[in-house]
């Protein structure tokens, strides 16, 4: 309600300042006020009044920090009404309004981020230096129009760039104790029945645990948004409580929340929760125990095994913990050319070290005790989840199939029920009829980006093997947090990250599911 009312008090700002003020008041103010002042009071209660506006988003999530600003700017909004021509009912709104926060100012309770008061004094230090360059220009007469505007447009950018950083909700590094990863991974053996739920087990996300200590969810903070990756783990029975209970901490500290890649079974406990399910995508499953070579609508996977088998290639699984110094650096040797100068991506649906885990998998091809490409492998309820597949692009086209190929019937033998390959993104956009013009240009858009984020191709591929599709889920609280929600996906998954110096050199870890 508060929010509103500031907002209220902006749009009257905005308005007073682009109206006339009533003849006699201002006549009264020009009178007693030095020249110059009433129009610098116009000027202000514009400026004022639109960031009123764009703090009141700020103020209805509770930021003690909004609120501390809000009645800096209520009370310099008051008195610019007043100073530009006795606005007396525009500065008795504001002054209901002042009252109103000062009332409640216990219900901002959301606390501002510690470790931006550094960067925000530099910024603030940076602002007052270029505005000062303006002024001081300006009384010693110079008449560079470009640099003033220049100057002025990096102390508005700069004013911007300090106000995000007063209002950043508060952020949160990651960290694991060794206790809480011993727990989270046996929690992950007993109840990890979703393909996602070993790579809870990346160093790059936090954990919230029940009162229990019987499930947990995995997430990070990016943006000002908690990102919750896949399904929570654990008992079942605790999991509606278990979300209250986190939503309840992130929005006491000021977080958005966002369940990543959720399964369709969450849905219900989420929306119980207020929450808005949107598909983003489908999840590729094959059953060893069905899976054939055998028929007209694989012969291309069945080609592509005789070819490389004919060859020479041959096929074995390794066992993260008993990969060899040898092995090793093959393997890291294939990841480096397969990437190249791209990012190392993943976060959802990878692992951020594939050598770290010993109950993970290598599913390697080789000709002549080199390494031409594979597969890793971890853990999941009923079988498999694939990590990454990288090749060396020297081998012949037609080898990830082959990988593939004899990947399910190493899994058959092994009483695996299924293995999960990929998860296409917007799959139903890329490959259904568009039904209205919207969906149209959204599928025109998602194929101008295939090179870049190769979402068609790994659809065509994941096609070959005549999967199920099970859909996955984004889940928020509000429609209007898709777009922060959206960048901090992207950011946490480096898919906003160019290539080249900006890579980051870790082992192996670029998944093939974005």
């Amino acid at each position: 309600m508060l929010g509103c009312a500031a907002a209220a008090v902006g749009v009257t700002g905005i308005a007073s300042a682009l109206t006339r003020e009533f003849a006699n008041r201002s006549d009264f103010v020009r009178g007693v006020l030095p020249p110059g002042v009433p129009g610098a009071a116009r000027i202000a209660a514009l400026t004022f009044g639109l960031t009123l506006i764009w703090l009141s988003r700020s103020l209805a999530l509770r930021r003690r920090r909004a609120w501390q600003l809000g009645v800096v700017l209520v009370v310099g909004l008051t008195v610019a009404h007043l100073a530009k021509g006795l606005d007396f009912e525009e500065a008795t709104f504001g002054l209901l309004v002042l009252a109103a926060l000062l009332r409640f100012r216990k219900r901002f309770d959301v606390p501002g981020d510690p470790l931006s008061a550094r960067p925000l004094v530099v910024t603030v230090l940076a602002c007052t230096t270029t505005a000062a360059l303006v002024v001081v220009l300006d009384l010693r007469g110079f008449r560079g129009d470009r640099v003033e505007d220049l100057l002025a447009a990096v102390s508005l950018l700069l004013g911007f760039r300090a106000l995000h950083l007063w209002l950043r909700p508060l952020t949160e590094r990651v960290r694991q104790s060794a206790e809480e990863r011993r727990l989270v991974r046996g929690l992950v053996r007993r109840h990890g029945d979703d393909s996602l739920a070993f790579f809870s087990l990346r160093r790059d996300k936090s954990y919230f645990f029940s009162p229990s200590h019987r499930s947990f969810v995995a997430y990070k903070v990016v943006g000002g948004c908690a990102l919750v990756s896949g399904d929570p783990v654990g008992e079942r029975a605790e999991i509606p409580e278990l979300l209250a209970e986190f939503r309840r901490v992130c929005h006491s500290r000021g977080w958005r929340l966002a369940l990543l890649s959720v399964r369709s079974e969450l849905v219900p406990v989420a929306r119980a929760l207020g929450l808005r399910a949107i598909k983003i995508g489908d999840e590729a499953v094959v059953r060893p125990s069905t899976f054939s070579l055998e028929g007209r609508s694989i012969r291309k996977v069945r080609q592509s095994v005789t070819r490389l088998e004919r060859e020479g290639y041959r096929f074995r699984v390794v066992a993260a913990g008993d990969v060899d110094d040898t092995l090793r650096a093959e393997l890291e040797r294939v990841s480096a050319v397969w990437r190249g100068s791209n990012v190392e991506r993943g976060f959802s649906m990878a692992m951020d070290d594939h050598f770290s885990e010993p109950e993970t998998f290598f599913a390697i091809a080789e000709l002549d005790g080199s390494v031409g490409g594979f597969l890793h492998l971890v853990p999941s309820g009923q079988g498999y989840s694939l990590g990454a597949m990288r090749r060396d692009p020297d081998t012949p086209n037609g080898l990830m199939e082959f990988l593939i190929a004899e990947l399910m019937a190493w899994a058959q033998a092994r009483g695996a029920e299924e293995i999960s390959l990929n998860f296409c993104v917007f799959s139903d956009l890329l490959v259904d009829t568009p039904r209205n013009p919207l969906e149209a240009f959204a599928r025109a858009g998602l194929r101008a980006g295939d090179r870049l984020f190769q979402l068609e191709r790994l659809l065509v591929f994941s096609r070959k093997f005549a999967p199920e599709w099970r859909p996955r889920y984004l889940c928020v609280e509000r429609l209007s947090d898709l777009p922060l929600v959206g960048m901090a996906y992207l950011r946490v998954e480096s898919l906003l990250t160019p290539p080249g110096p900006w890579a980051r050199q870790r082992p192996i870890s670029l998944a093939p599911r974005e």
